[in-house]
């Protein structure tokens, strides 16, 4: 795995997704280092509502798991469903006060939130190519691109997925 020099000595690295744009950007604090082109789910318009949607969430996450094995290459798990996503689907009915606390609860100590809800989980950036939007939700990019991108970003990171 080669590391572009520019991705080489990031002090603070952030990722900002831009649905609309179809870019994942590499930031270190304010500055953009480096941008690449990305693909989204299968129904990319708004926010992500339920399991099998083919809707991309938007809101703030963070990287809870760094996964070498991913069947789409590498790929980073993005912390979905987020607390205000929990709100939601607690205020619709779509999840239970119980699903709700873990969320919460893995919110609070930046850990892997529940996977299985009916809000839908399992949300990664990853490889496989970027044709059309294809994925379940995922947000996925070319292979070398993933690659590049896996070397630089730890768990924890800052992930913004905008409109």
């Amino acid at each position: 795995m080669i590391i572009q020099p520019e991705l080489s000595s990031l002090n603070d690295p952030r990722i900002i997704i831009r649905k609309r744009l179809r870019t994942l950007e590499i930031m270190d604090g304010d500055q953009m280092i480096k941008s690449y082109p990305m693909v989204l789910g299968f129904s990319p318009i708004g926010y992500k509502e339920f399991e099998g949607d083919g809707k991309t969430p938007e809101g703030e996450f963070y990287v809870f798991t760094r996964n070498s094995e991913s069947k789409f290459h590498l790929s980073l798990g993005i912390s979905y469903p987020s607390l205000l996503d929990a709100e939601r689907g607690l205020n619709v009915g779509v999840i239970t006060a119980d699903e709700f606390e873990d969320i919460k609860r893995a919110k609070d100590i930046d850990a892997k939130p529940p996977q299985k809800t009916r809000l839908g989980g399992e949300i990664y950036i990853h490889g496989g190519g970027i044709g059309n939007d294809w994925t379940d939700g995922c947000v996925a990019l070319a292979n070398k691109d993933i690659e590049e991108i896996f070397g630089v970003i730890p768990v924890g990171t800052k992930v913004s997925i905008l409109p």
